[in-house]
């Protein structure tokens, strides 16, 4: 039975406040998962959806913890995850609500995050997982198009920002495939896109809060200099942000967006 007749039977109605858009191509979730670095070991899956990624996962995963918001989804789960009920755990909540310590009693260790995300809880999702305490080791979302290509871009560049220089402090991120708009169903108004993103450890000595908050400083208003967003940020005079900025070599008129985040850690030196 095709997911389309098990969706119509279980009379389903796709909820557009859930942003839910499934993918059925067997071809196309076997290679996200592939690109995933799935093999052995559990892997938290956000939205299960109709259950397509997820029994994709559990085809190479040992475990797989999936969390599915919308409970009208129950018995469509029933029928396209029958007979994985030792490999897969559906957890019918809202994973931005569960607590961190519940979160982990459930993964029990180490784990990879994989997910289908609803567009509008994209970022949200992302950096909670960047900056929990118990990290996924590697994180593979399908994400809408442009937004992949802010969480990949490259300084000084139309797409990249904040959350590109934030992602960077935690991990390294890169697109694995694009994925139009014609894969799913129903389809949306975007093509989308999948980014690995996988953790580092290069800046654990690093004063990552405040890292953190010269980067929003940067980006704060963007038509400025970075000099004029550092005295508005910070208790820093004039003068005193000038030659912060000369001493680590960088041209007092520079804007916020052409610092990598190597470029933010110096300067958070100096602080």
């Amino acid at each position: 039975m095709s997911i389309a007749e098990i969706l119509a039977g279980a009379n389903f109605s796709f909820e557009k406040k859930f942003g839910q858009n499934f993918i059925t191509d067997k071809n196309l979730l076997a290679a996200i998962v592939d690109e995933a670095g799935i093999s052995g070991g559990t892997v938290l899956e956000i939205g299960a959806g109709a259950g397509t990624l997820t029994a994709a996962l559990a085809a190479k995963a040992d475990r797989v913890v999936s969390y599915e918001i919308d409970k009208n989804l129950m018995p469509v789960l029933s029928q396209t995850l029958a007979g994985l009920d030792d490999k897969v755990e559906v957890v019918f909540r809202d994973i931005m609500k569960e607590s961190d310590e519940d979160l982990d009693k459930i993964l029990g260790g180490e784990y990879k995050l994989a997910a289908n995300l609803p567009y509008y809880i994209t970022t949200p999702v992302i950096m909670r997982f960047l900056e929990r305490k118990t990290r996924p080791s590697s994180i593979s979302v399908m994400v809408q198009k442009e937004v992949g290509e802010r969480l990949t871009a490259a300084p000084g560049t139309a797409d990249y920002g904040a959350i590109t220089a934030a992602v960077a402090l935690e991990g390294t991120a890169k697109i694995t495939r694009v994925v139009p708009r014609t894969m799913f169903t129903p389809r949306p108004n975007v093509d989308s896109c999948v980014v690995r993103i996988d953790m580092h450890d290069k800046y654990a000595d690093v004063n990552k809060p405040l890292v953190k908050k010269l980067i929003k400083a940067a980006f704060a208003m963007r038509r400025k200099t970075l000099v004029n967003n550092l005295c508005s940020s910070f208790p820093l005079t004039r003068a005193q942000a000038e030659e912060m900025l000369l001493s680590c070599g960088y041209d007092v008129r520079i804007r916020g967006e052409k610092l990598g985040i190597d470029d933010f850690i110096r300067l958070s030196k100096l602080f």
